[in-house]
């Protein structure tokens, strides 16, 4: 089986494959402290039922988690083939930015598979950390995108900087008119981010001449505002891990 690893800002998420499905998924939370060891431990735990891994893919967007993983594969995987998404690696996805380098590693990933499931344009909305907006060309090139805050870190910031406010459950209200505090702060959150999602897409669709093949939503978060989007037409939770499957295959 394959092992692609996921490593956010918030959550690593592990994926094994048999060919191309996916039969297993699990999250759990980034701590840039953990150490190799302590990783191996982690994926031991989770994978002891599936002991047969015959290649790994990995991309994490976290320099301090990346060596300790690299370490934990050379320490404990030795003989199975890894691939990281790292500059060098072969992905396919030409990144028209002006500087390539910066583009992090699960956004390459997300437009490979974006491509390759949906054809192009399109746009990958991936809520995670940050809300990533990723345009994919017709020919499968990264073009660029938008990002903006992310929905927990948005909550916090705003329940940290007002004395009255705090913390509530990232629901959908009864009503978009709330009639109490928390009511008004999930109505807000909610539809706020659902709008944001809506107008982006919308400018983006423009800029590509209004020809867009798919909107594909990813992340943990996905779920909750993808009722209220009139532009999504596509989720799978899925798409970075499936874009670390491709990338395996093109360099093994």
């Amino acid at each position: 089986m394959l092992l692609a690893i996921d490593v956010g800002n918030t959550n690593t998420v592990l994926g094994l494959f048999a060919g191309e499905q996916l039969v297993r998924d699990y999250r759990v939370k980034t701590d840039a402290r953990t150490t190799a060891d302590e990783y191996r431990l982690t994926f031991g735990g989770l994978l002891r039922d599936d002991p047969d891994i015959s290649g790994v893919a990995l991309l994490s967007t976290v320099p301090a988690v990346l060596r300790e993983m690299r370490e934990m594969l050379e320490r404990y995987y030795p003989d199975v083939p890894h691939v990281i998404i790292e500059p060098g690696a072969r992905t396919g996805v030409p990144v028209l930015m002006d500087n390539p380098k910066e583009v992090g590693a699960d956004r390459i990933a997300n437009t490979l598979a974006a491509h390759t499931l949906y054809g192009g344009p399109a746009i990958v909305v991936d809520f995670g950390t940050s809300t990533n907006f990723d345009v994919v060309s017709e020919k499968g090139e990264f073009l660029g995108g938008a990002l903006a805050p992310g929905v927990e870190i948005s909550l916090d910031a705003l329940v940290s900087r007002a004395a009255q406010l705090r913390k509530v459950e990232f629901v959908a209200p009864r009503n978009v008119i709330g009639k109490n505090t928390v009511e008004a702060l999930q109505s807000g959150s909610l539809y706020g981010f659902a709008g944001q999602v809506d107008g982006i897409v919308a400018r983006i669709s423009a800029e590509l001449g209004g020809t867009v093949t798919a909107v594909i939503a990813t992340g943990g978060l996905a779920p909750f505002v993808i009722p209220e989007s009139r532009t999504v037409t596509e989720h799978r939770p899925d798409l970075t891990l499936q874009g670390l499957r491709l990338v395996y295959a093109k360099n093994t």
